[in-house]
């Protein structure tokens, strides 16, 4: 049996489809240059919807490979690179031209799922990371543990996952 809850995810136009299964590792918004970068790119691509949240961070639900999964619609994902030998895939439906999520050639064990992909119920926002990034001018709330470089917390949570991966939970 599955874990639950199932989240799903599609592309703007809906022919890509996503799925979480469980409850993500951590629920986080990235300023950091890369995710930046990133986003430029996606975002100037023809009729792309946003990826960056008004404030310039980008968010991201964290979600286990092993719980990942693209259920319709994986022959129009194509990834982006910021360099030819970058790790860190930022995959999109052509399609629509979606940022959908991103994820790496090797190491992580975690896929970085757009949150604005994401239908249904969410779990909060909970941590802002690499907030000494974040465009200039940008105040940002107090609403979760914002952090200049990467949160201990969302490390605290990766961790966490990770051992329970290996746990077989």
């Amino acid at each position: 049996m599955p874990p639950s809850p199932i989240m799903r995810a599609t592309c703007a136009c809906g022919r890509v489809e996503l799925k979480g299964l469980g409850k993500p590792i951590v629920s986080v918004v990235c300023y950091c240059d890369d995710c930046q970068k990133g986003a430029d790119r996606i975002e100037a691509l023809p009729n792309a919807p946003a990826v960056r949240d008004a404030d310039g961070g980008t968010a991201y639900l964290l979600v286990r490979k092993d719980r990942f999964e693209c259920a319709d619609g994986a022959e129009l994902l194509k990834p982006y690179k910021l360099k030819d030998n970058s790790p860190t895939n930022r995959v999109v439906a052509t399609c629509c031209n979606s940022a959908v999520f991103a994820n790496f050639d090797r190491g992580p064990f975690w896929v970085s799922v757009y949150r604005a992909r994401f239908r249904g119920e969410l779990p909060p926002v909970q941590y802002r990371t690499c907030t000494k990034f974040k465009p200039e001018g940008t105040v940002l709330p107090n609403d979760v543990p914002s952090s200049p470089r990467y949160s201990l917390g969302v490390i605290a949570r990766i961790l966490a996952s990770r051992i329970a991966m290996a746990l077989g939970r």
